[in-house]
């Protein structure tokens, strides 16, 4: 293979994002294809380089980069099944997200810099997927970081849009502190930075700390995953711009982690704490995510519990040592997820607001939007993982992995040895992903059923609904928001751009199952494990996603026979609604969430309370840490600060008044000095 052709793939949007930021404001026109044109040229290089590898292979190279007195950092590629198979999904969601962006974002006057962000963002990943040394891994790691920092403030002039961007900021830097110093132990230990000598090293039992340095990893892992209990940041992030949501949800920052750790995987099952930690984690993260989602009534946050509970699916099928079920869901989410947030970005556009209690008493939406419509439903059904789509088998492959973890029979696929896996993590992954499967259908039904099919905008003929047809912005005062400004008029109908690029990405929604396991080529270009769906867990999980379905259909149903009586008049054609900020009025229809919930429908609406915890255990502590710094700074060092140079002041004032400027008084002083100098002198 031609080494230019990897080397290309994370270039190529580098240098699009400086072109874009260097003539994207002075000529416009140009910015759009600069944009388009290298993201969508590394997708295709990226998958000739996975066709190139075929499977089975693996490819290292490597330069040094640097000396450093120590484990040298090289400029080094690593391509490997893994890699290339991810790669593919950035290259394809990356260019989805530029295509609708010049459609959604075709009025903003920052166009340029945020499709300029949205190519760094997209050639970091690359350098994460490509990268054979850890170090060079954490550089393309940071400068995720940053763009989603500015991506997500993209609309910087709303309070929502700052707050978000620095909590998730500072949220992932929080674990991105330990993950620094769990590469720095690992490269210790192991005598190298690059990957492959580490899994050498993992292999051959030399790493002297292999617990201490999968704990740290995790900490960075959870950050940039998403995972409890540095989760918050993912929600809120909703503030940034749709096609941005649907970029870091599907393919690049929150499926960075997950990654890392498949990448490492030998490392991690020498410590088997370490595995049941991250059991824990994951199953806290699906479990409370799901219960989160079933009780938003923000499409986009809905939206994104749903991207925390699956990375929490790939956390526990890692959890259980199988990194081929876990990559295969991270692929096969990250297009229906990609799906689903374009999708929900046609819907708003129509909507006029992320409100789905708002949406379901718009007369015909889901005749007015039919492509978002259908879209939404094929990625609902993959994501609640009903047969034949690919959540079906990317999910059944998670809980196949956690029946066997748990039964002693850990499907490491020649990784490592089975024992290395504990038997708890597999009961840990295996209840909570069951008891997932079920939430998850619960929540997906009660979104489609809510936003499209109430009776208030079910009720009205399509041909009653003007273009611009919006409703009342019906919503509960306090409850979590994060409204976006609005890029396009609802008056206007999709151009073709927004809608596209959903039809693109339904197609791996429905075939990549079925394509990937059929001749077993997908299993072959991983480890070469068996990813088909055991009988057992099939049928369980296919059950319980019936069961969820069924439940949230007949809370619906309940809930709209109750508020048939009081319904209130569908919305007036031509009326929108301004979104400046929350609704203000609670009026939500049909919701099947609070009778599934019950009491659990508010404290799941503000996420259980975490970040109020947080703010009263860490934020209002170091908040009374800073006033108490700066009353220190500003009372006790700046008084003597100023005291010092009031003295000095005084000092110069008593002086001055020796200065008269008399030169009579000067020379009777200077003889006075003399007559009193000589009678010293005498005595």
């Amino acid at each position: 293979m031609n080494l230019a052709l990897p080397v290309l793939v994370p270039v190529l949007p580098a240098l699009g994002a400086a072109a874009t930021l260097a003539v994207g404001r002075r000529a416009p026109g140009l910015a759009r294809p600069l944009a388009i044109v290298p993201v969508a040229v590394s997708a295709v290089l990226a998958l000739v380089v996975a066709i190139q590898l075929g499977t089975g292979q693996v490819l290292d190279a490597a330069t040094r980069l640097t000396p450093t007195g120590g484990p040298e950092i090289a400029l080094a590629i690593h391509l490997d099944g893994y890699s290339s198979l991810i790669s593919v999904l950035v290259g394809l969601v990356a260019t989805c997200v530029q295509v609708y962006s010049t459609a959604y974002l075709k009025d903003d006057p920052r166009y340029p810099s945020y499709a300029a962000l949205v190519s760094l963002f997209t050639a970091a990943m690359f350098l994460v997927v490509y990268s054979g040394d850890l170090i060079v891994l954490l550089v393309g790691w940071e400068v995720m970081g940053i763009c989603s920092y500015f991506l997500i403030g993209h609309h910087w002039e709303t309070e929502d849009a700052r707050s978000a961007s620095l909590k998730a900021f500072l949220v992932t830097k929080l674990g991105d502190v330990p993950f620094l110093f769990g590469i720095f132990l690992l490269g210790a230990d192991a005598g190298s930075f690059q990957i492959e000598d580490v899994l050498r090293a993992a292999g051959d039992g030399r790493l002297g700390h292999p617990t201490l340095i999968a704990l740290l990893l995790l900490a960075g892992v959870a950050g940039k995953s998403a995972q409890f209990p540095l989760h918050t940041w993912l929600p809120d992030a909703m503030a940034g711009p749709t096609p941005v949501s649907a970029l870091i949800h599907a393919a690049t920052m929150v499926a960075a982690g997950i990654y890392l750790v498949a990448r490492l995987m030998p490392v991690f099952l020498l410590s088997g704490a370490a595995l049941v930690v991250l059991a824990v984690m994951a199953a806290v993260t699906m479990i409370g995510s799901a219960l989160c989602a079933l009780a938003q009534d923000d499409l986009k946050r809905v939206l994104a519990y749903s991207t925390v509970g699956q990375l929490g699916y790939m956390a526990g099928a890692l959890a259980s040592g199988d990194r081929e079920a876990s990559v295969f869901h991270l692929v096969s989410h990250g297009a229906f997820k990609a799906l689903l947030f374009l999708a929900a970005g046609v819907v708003i556009h129509a909507a006029h607001t992320n409100s789905i209690s708002a949406m379901s008493r718009i007369p015909g939406l889901r005749k007015r939007v039919p492509d978002a419509y259908w879209t939404m439903a094929i990625a609902l059904i993959a994501l609640i993982g009903l047969p034949p789509f690919s959540g079906f088998f990317s999910k059944e492959a998670v809980l196949t992995a956690a029946e066997h973890a748990a039964n002693g029979e850990a499907l490491t696929n020649g990784v490592g040895p089975a024992s290395a896996v504990p038997q708890a993590a597999g009961w840990i992954v295996l209840i909570s992903a069951g008891l997932t499967a079920l939430l998850t259908a619960a929540y997906a039904a009660r979104l489609f059923l809510v936003a499209f099919h109430s009776p208030a905008g079910a009720a009205v003929p399509a041909t009653a609904a003007a273009p611009g047809v919006s409703a009342a912005a019906d919503h509960e005062p306090d409850a979590p928001y994060s409204p976006e400004a609005d890029e396009a008029d609802p008056a206007v109908a999709e151009p073709p751009a927004m809608r596209w690029p959903l039809w693109v990405l339904a197609v791996p929604t429905m075939g990549f199952g079925i394509a990937g396991l059929r001749g077993d080529w997908l299993p072959a270009l991983l480890d070469g494990g068996s990813l088909k769906p055991s009988a057992v867990t099939a049928v369980t999980g296919t059950g319980l996603a019936v069961v969820g379905v069924l439940l949230a259909y007949g809370a619906w149903r309940s809930a709209t026979a109750r508020v048939t009586d009081g319904l209130p008049a569908p919305a007036e054609p031509g009326r929108v609604p301004e979104q400046a900020g929350a609704p203000a009025a609670e009026v939500i229809v049909a919701d099947p969430g609070r009778a599934l919930l019950g009491p659990l429908f508010g404290p799941a609406r503000h996420g259980f309370g975490i970040d109020r915890l947080y703010s009263a255990l860490f934020v209002r502590p170091v908040e009374a840490a800073a006033r108490l710094v700066r009353f220190l700074d500003r009372e006790v060092v700046e008084t003597y600060v100023r005291g010092s140079g009031a003295g000095a002041e005084l000092l110069g004032r008593v002086v001055r008044l020796a200065q008269t400027g008399n030169a009579q008084t000067y020379l009777s002083a200077l003889l006075a000095g003399v007559v009193l100098l000589a009678v010293l002198v005498a005595v």
